[in-house]
């Protein structure tokens, strides 16, 4: 796996880690930078691993065949021990899960299913970058599955992250109507004393 090799270098730059990905980098690295904000990080961190992916999923909707990074990024390297402790934990499960996922259904891809992918993770690519306390973790989980998707070019996680956008919109259309709900009452309870 491209990911525990990269680990075992002394360090590596963002532009190898693309390189080495190829035409799948745009689905590997929305997986590299969603899913590392399902474990238990520090408060800002899934700003910070946020931002990159609303640097890649808008490329991913509008259909760029080349990923295309700022040079300040794409030079910055990263020591592979680092990388090693954060996915770590994560590569067992990875590698099993990829050892289930080969390329099928694969008309869900392509110019139009591509896109779709794209915007459904621009979209919650700004949700993730709010600090929004465990209200991250459902469209981390579908960003990163979305990912997968396209880069194994498998359906049947495509259909799952799908499934997990719909869970992600619905939740946070209910979160957004209760917050909307308790400030309505709080300026009705001010505007009353």
């Amino acid at each position: 796996m491209i990911l525990r090799e990269v680990g075992q270098q002394e360090t590596v730059a963002v532009g190898e880690v693309v390189d080495l990905f190829g035409r799948r980098a745009f689905g590997a690295l929305m997986f590299v930078f969603a899913i590392p904000n399902l474990l238990p990080l520090p408060p800002g961190s899934s700003t910070l691993l946020g931002a990159p992916l609303l640097l890649l999923s808008p490329q991913v909707a509008l259909g760029v065949s080349t990923l295309w990074l700022p040079r300040a990024i794409d030079a910055r390297t990263m020591a592979g021990s680092s990388l090693e402790r954060i996915f770590g934990r994560l590569l067992p499960w990875v590698e099993r899960i990829e050892k289930v996922s080969r390329p099928r259904m694969t008309f869900l891809f392509g110019p139009v299913g591509d896109r779709v992918i794209g915007v459904i993770c621009s979209l919650l690519s700004f949700v993730l970058i709010l600090p929004i306390p465990l209200g991250n973790l459902l469209p981390a989980l579908t960003i990163g599955v979305l990912g997968f998707s396209l880069f194994q070019r498998d359906g049947v996680f495509a259909i799952v992250g799908y499934v997990l956008a719909a869970v992600s919109g619905a939740v946070l259309f209910v979160a957004a109507d209760l917050v909307i709900d308790g400030v309505r009452h709080l300026v009705n309870w001010f505007g009353a004393a």
